[in-house]
């Protein structure tokens, strides 16, 4: 008897071991919805932390600091432009070299995205650190009135170069974070409010002091060029490339029948017509309407430094909101808080919107990258699609601010690039609204998908159990 209850319970525990191996083997085909909140990792354990880990996110951190923040901070290059060094280009046409340098930035994602899955990383650090060392230099031999030498040193030159590390030093983190990735992206991210906190000061003191545009220009490009170092060095990868690099017209496919993505890059691309508007313009506009010359060379400072606490703290409030209910709220918030520029005419104004966009603008930065994470079901393909995606969101930022600029007129007409860019980012937010939605219902639909194969497969866990049983 004992033998044969030996026997029974042999039989019973190989088809509960052969039946959890089918449910596993069809469960592999459907995506949960929580999968679809945090991706699966491979086979690696995430450090979570360490030494290593921390560097890396400092390296990126230096990286966004001397990339983005310096893009960030052109609106102290279109005030000078504008009043001294190119006085015979209109607003529409010296905002072209920021925007095309703001476009480079997301469009050569493309290039080094595709790069980055191919295990050149380091290659792409040290080009793209080089390149933008030397574009600034020779920006700092341009000459007055001569407007194609600053179009190709800071409009192209130095849009390649930040391309060319954007990109890693953002996908990088996933080699060392899961469970604290938005958290720690969004640390990186705050690197560049910071820049644009300082070398907005750093800028107006050198240039309209009597250092002058040569020199003032020599010595930003000489703390950048410090800052690349320390990031090339701080930074290392961890994870080993896939053996077969993701295939980006395969990648392109799957995105476009991915309905939430496809929302989520239309969204992004209207939002982005109106996001760096007040970026290019809000010291010029400052000046303009009578604020003191002092106070309107803080005014993007104010901005940025508002922008650096809402970077910082969108980790935090995306644990409690969401992260596609956060983009949603920032963005409609901007673009009223865009449309409230029509208003200003004071120094209280220009605090008061400065400080409000500049949190509002800096949450939606930092949450961009989580989201883009969140829509990726496979994280091997997450530098295709964050490259993919930036690549079409860059002709938002690089047309938007050349049709403002146009709007503006040499009249000085404010509202009317203020009522445009305020209502294609409102456009923006109404289309994300419409991504949530349908995210929700995909993940609904998943968890019903889960739930009754779930059931089919119990029950043939016991018919298996009693069938074994009966023998």
């Amino acid at each position: 008897m004992a033998s044969e209850a030996e026997h029974r319970t042999f039989h019973t525990e190989k088809a509960t071991l052969q039946a959890d191996k089918e449910f596993s083997d069809i469960s592999e085909g459907f995506q949960v919805a929580k999968d679809r909140d945090d991706p699966p990792s491979p086979l690696h354990e995430f450090p979570e932390g360490g030494l290593e880990a921390w560097a890396t996110a400092f390296g990126a951190f230096l990286v966004m600091f001397c990339g983005g923040g310096y893009t960030a901070s052109f609106g102290v290059y279109q005030d000078f432009y504008t009043q001294h060094y190119l006085t015979n280009e209109t607003s529409s046409a010296i905002s072209w070299i920021g925007s095309l340098n703001a476009f480079l930035i997301a469009a050569v994602g493309l290039v080094s995205g595709s790069l980055y899955d191919r295990g050149y990383f380091h290659h792409l650090m040290i080009a793209g650190s080089v390149l933008q060392s030397f574009s600034l230099f020779m920006l700092s031999l341009s000459k007055p009135d001569q407007y194609y030498q600053i179009f190709l040193s800071q409009g192209l030159g130095l849009g390649i170069a930040s391309g060319l590390i954007y990109i890693p030093s953002i996908t990088i983190i996933s080699h060392y974070f899961r469970r604290r990735r938005t958290l720690v992206m969004a640390f990186v991210a705050s690197g560049s409010s910071l820049g644009a906190i300082v070398h907005p000061i750093m800028l107006n003191n050198l240039l309209n002091g009597p250092v002058g545009f040569a020199n003032g220009v020599r010595a930003s490009a000489g703390l950048v060029s410090v800052f690349l170092v320390i990031a090339c060095l701080c930074m290392r990868t961890r994870l080993h490339p896939p053996a077969k690099p993701v295939n980006y017209i395969v990648a392109a496919r799957k995105c476009i029948r991915d309905v939430p993505f496809v929302l989520m890059v239309a969204g992004g691309f209207l939002f982005q017509l109106g996001f760096y508007y007040p970026l290019f313009f809000f010291q010029l506009d400052s000046v303009k309407h009578g604020v003191s010359v002092t106070f309107s060379f803080y005014s993007l400072v104010i901005l940025n430094a508002s922008n650096c606490v809402g970077r910082v703290t969108a980790g935090f409030i995306a644990g409690y909101t969401g992260v596609p209910n956060l983009i949603i709220i920032t963005s409609i918030s901007c673009g009223v808080l865009i449309l409230g520029m029509i208003g200003l005419s004071s120094l209280a104004s220009v605090i008061v919107l400065g400080v409000l966009y500049g949190y509002f603008s800096g949450l939606n930065i930092a949450i961009s990258a989580p989201l883009m994470v969140i829509l990726t079901p496979n994280l091997s393909e997450l530098g295709a699609r964050v490259g993919i995606c930036f690549f079409i969101l860059s002709f938002g930022s690089l047309i938007g601010t050349p049709i403002s600029g146009a709007l503006l007129t040499t009249n000085y007409i404010w509202w009317k690039p203020a009522v445009f860019s305020g209502i294609v980012s409102l456009a923006g937010g109404m289309v994300l609204i419409i991504m949530r939605h349908m995210l929700l219902r995909r993940q609904i639909k998943d968890k019903r998908t889960i739930t009754q194969v779930d059931i089919i497969m119990l029950d043939d866990l016991a018919s298996a159990v009693g069938k074994t049983a009966l023998k």
